[in-house]
């Protein structure tokens, strides 16, 4: 804040400069609800909608047929599993009773118990055919278990091959949206870096400048945090390129605005003093030598030198004599600080 400024002004150029935030506060919640809805503007995109339209329907038939028959398969082979089970346990504890009867049978030697010797393994021989019949059916059941398992794969791997080229259709898709997308962005936000640009050349010190600024401001958050994050990279060649581009031509404007202020600034020094005093406003030559810098050329000096008059650089009058009290004084000033007489300036003015 320049310290040439009034007290009051002081405090107006702060509270309009609260006007410009505030103003770029509102205008970037409106311009962020306008850019997040623009994804609404593209269709919603998912695997499904690439899947063959003539195959993908049968395809995805047989799959769940075969599913449903691996399920059914399985089941079953459980089921054949579990009366082996039984079967083989019914007949080894046939089998073991068997043997403790036929070695009591051997103590014993008793012929009366043929029959029942006879009966015994008669009974034993079923036991052990029911296991052979349940093991029979628990091969076939496993075989037909593995050939659902093979079914079910060749459905799996077909369904997977249609899937895989409805994916990358799918990636291509989102790529093109996202890059519609992105275009809407910039069609939005660069219209108001270039008007931001202009404003900024052109009316950022007019009467309306806090509006100027906020919209400034509005403008710069919308290129560089709704636009620049959503940059398609493309394995970052775009973004590199991209920034290469905005570096040189940003380069570039400020080395070719730098060579305009030092020619405006040598063609301004070469002008006769009165003419040169003419040209600048009173509160920014307030502010340069509030600074210790010479209000002509900007360079740094030494002001509180009582023998310096003159500026080195560039030969400026920068503290001269009142005309009545004869007090030394600041050539700028429009009065003399130690008895009120209007200075030269003001006198010229008048």
């Amino acid at each position: 804040m320049s310290k040439g400024l009034r007290l009051s002004e002081k405090w107006f150029q702060r509270g309009l400069w609260l006007v410009a935030v505030v103003f770029a506060f509102f205008l970037i919640g409106l311009g962020g609800k306008i850019v997040e809805n623009l994804r609404f503007v593209e269709p919603v995109i998912l695997t499904e909608q690439f899947i063959d339209p003539m195959q993908g329907p049968a395809v995805r038939k047989m799959l769940a047929e075969q599913e449903r028959r691996l399920e059914l398969a399985v089941e079953q082979a459980d089921q054949a599993a579990l009366k082996l089970n039984v079967a083989s346990n019914n007949y080894r504890v046939a089998r073991e009773t068997f043997g403790n009867w036929l070695k009591t049978r051997q103590a014993t030697a008793r012929p009366d118990q043929d029959a029942e010797l006879i009966a015994r393994t008669r009974e034993l021989d079923a036991l052990k055919a029911a296991e052979r019949i349940a093991q029979r059916a628990l091969e076939t059941q496993e075989q037909a278990r593995l050939d659902a398992q093979q079914a079910h794969a060749k459905a799996v791997e077909r369904w997977n091959t249609l899937e895989f080229e409805a994916v990358k259709k799918e990636e291509a898709a989102r790529t093109a949206a996202e890059f519609r997308i992105f275009m809407y962005r910039l069609a939005l936000t660069l219209p108001l870096l270039v008007a931001a640009g202009w404003l900024f050349a052109h009316k950022r010190k007019g009467t309306y400048w806090p509006f100027v600024w906020g919209f400034i401001f509005f403008a710069l958050f919308a290129f560089f945090v709704e636009l620049v994050p959503y940059l398609p990279s493309y394995g970052g060649y775009v973004r590199y390129t991209v920034g290469i581009i905005l570096t040189f031509v940003v380069g570039r404007y400020a080395i070719l605005a730098l060579q305009r202020y030092l020619a405006r600034q040598k063609a301004v020094e070469e002008l006769p003093d009165e003419q040169r005093r003419g040209t600048m406003q009173y509160d920014v030559v307030m502010a340069r030598l509030a600074k210790s810098v010479c209000p002509g050329c900007e360079r740094q000096l030494d002001l509180k030198d009582p023998a310096l008059d003159f500026c080195p650089h560039c030969g400026i009058n920068l503290f001269d004599h009142c005309g009545k009290c004869n007090t030394r004084k600041g050539a700028f000033a429009r009065f003399c600080f130690a008895c009120g007489t209007p200075g030269k300036a003001v006198a010229r003015a008048g």
